[in-house]
């Protein structure tokens, strides 16, 4: 685990120290200590952050945009946000989807016990069948969205440990989770947004490339 100051952190983001602070509040980057920030978390946030520097849609926003390139209507939004929508996803590059993208979910790395996977898979919206879709290998690594209110009650049930490096990925929504099923079985889009935050070059290239290929067809 590598470690950074407040400053240094904000110096490779390209912030303030007080936006940094912000971000560590909002839980988008992990303290390990008084001033002292997780490197990997900066690096995670990065990625997520792709070629938009700017807030991320508010959550409904985002899974309304997760909806309208999966085929949904997004019915949680009004017809003139829908409308405003479908014309800024008109013209949005992938890399800009996804960081704009990236306020679905509050997104939290855990490590447990190996035999922790199977069961935590059966209890979260898991998209690791579209990114094998996707052309990505299965692993034993979990990926999946959690109601908000039930993430801290399933960390403790499976005696999982935060960290930035670990396994576990778990992605708490305010979004009803049958909302987010649908979502994940629909299409690839949920899938590739998720992966177009990784650090691994592969997956995010495949996530990116995903996400190119469904922005060209909205256009369509």
């Amino acid at each position: 685990m590598e470690l950074l100051t407040v400053a240094s952190a904000a110096q490779r983001l390209g912030v303030t120290t007080r936006r940094v602070q912000h971000l560590v509040a909002s839980g988008q980057l992990r303290m390990l200590a008084r001033g002292v920030v997780d490197e990997t978390s900066v690096e995670r946030y990065l990625a997520s952050r792709g070629d938009f520097r700017g807030r991320p849609w508010l959550e409904p926003t985002a899974w309304g945009a997760v909806a309208l390139l999966s085929g949904r209507d997004a019915a949680w939004m009004g017809e003139s946000q829908r409308s405003r929508l479908r014309g800024k996803l008109r013209t949005l590059g992938a890399r800009e989807l996804a960081g704009r993208a990236r306020g679905r979910a509050v997104v939290s790395r855990y490590t447990g016990h190996t035999s922790t996977a199977g069961r935590l898979r059966g209890q979260v919206v898991d998209t690791s069948a579209a990114a094998e879709a996707l052309g990505l290998t299965a692993t034993a690594a979990v990926d999946g969205y959690v109601a908000a209110g039930e993430l801290d009650a399933l960390v403790a049930r499976h005696g999982l440990v935060r960290t930035d490096a670990g396994p576990f990925t778990l992605r708490a929504t305010g979004m009803p989770l049958d909302v987010v099923t649908d979502l994940a079985h629909s299409a690839t889009v949920l899938a590739a947004l998720d992966l177009a935050e990784s650090l691994d070059i592969r997956e995010r290239s495949a996530g990116i490339d995903a996400l190119t290929g469904a922005l060209e067809r909205f256009r369509a």
